[in-house]
């Protein structure tokens, strides 16, 4: 199966992996003073601002007994890095063509290093995320660790579509750009900055279908509602199958457009 081959290869290269997806976050910030904490900065720049104008200007009351401040940290989160991985991964072949020609080198692997590398910034934006809730007097309990599963469904999820927009991006340079159309009509179309609860009974099936209000969700899930994500089986289980659909597409289609990435690039 393309799917376990795939997954196979990166687990025998995982450190050639790793290495370059430090050496990519290296040299995303190369040159600048401050490096790497840009990846930090710009996200936590991007919240104050959006609390200054949110809950300063426009006065959001707070999300039940959370502060907006903590409700929105909680969803924002795993948006950044789903953004920040899926944009990465779509430009990832095109970005590396000189291991792309080397006939040795497993193209496939590309996409995970980008997300690798954007993963990093996520763990190090959780433990932000951690401080600042503990700083409001919510401490440490069981339920936190659920954030490790729903990271790696986040991960999953990222490299199934990395997969595809990445192979196809070879051939259709258009591809990059509707991503990012894409990223910015879901941002909004996802309770980051809105509650759900304000959507009315009839149109919450429709918006239960995008995969990122699942994530999203359990992220508000482990730091403010205190629910198991398997008290969710209806939607855990459609999420897995959308990845599961996903991945198979993805790595049929990764496959078969492969061979022809060098000739195009």
């Amino acid at each position: 199966m393309v799917i376990k081959e795939f997954f196979t290869d990166f687990y025998s290269d995982r450190r050639t992996v790793w290495e370059l997806a430090k050496r990519d976050i290296s040299s995303r910030y190369l040159g600048s003073t401050l490096g790497v904490f840009w990846a930090i900065i710009n996200p936590i720049l991007l919240i104050l601002i959006y609390w200054f104008v949110f809950q300063v200007g426009l006065r959001s009351y707070p999300v039940g007994d959370v502060p907006f401040i903590l409700w929105l940290l909680a969803g924002i989160t795993p948006w950044f890095f789903f953004s920040d991985s899926l944009s990465a991964g779509t430009f990832s072949i095109e970005q590396n063509s000189y291991l792309v020609k080397k006939i040795v080198f497993k193209t496939h692997l590309l996409p995970i290093v980008k997300i690798i590398s954007s993963l990093q910034i996520h763990l190090l934006f959780v433990s932000l995320t951690f401080l600042v809730f503990f700083f409001y007097g919510i401490g440490m309990d069981l339920y936190l660790l659920q954030i490790f599963y729903y990271s790696f469904s986040l991960i999953m999820f990222s490299i199934a579509l990395s997969w595809i927009t990445s192979a196809l991006n070879v051939f259709l340079k258009d591809i990059g750009q509707i991503v990012s159309v894409i990223l910015q009509f879901g941002f909004w179309l996802t309770p980051i900055f809105w509650s759900f609860s304000l959507v009315p009974d009839q149109f919450e099936f429709i918006f239960k279908l995008n995969p990122l209000f699942y994530i999203v969700e359990g992220y508000r899930d482990t730091f403010i509602n205190k629910i198991w994500f398997w008290e969710h089986y209806n939607l855990t289980m459609y999420f897995w199958l959308i990845v599961i659909v996903l991945l198979y597409f993805g790595t049929k289609l990764f496959k078969k457009l492969s061979p022809h990435f060098a000739d195009v690039l």
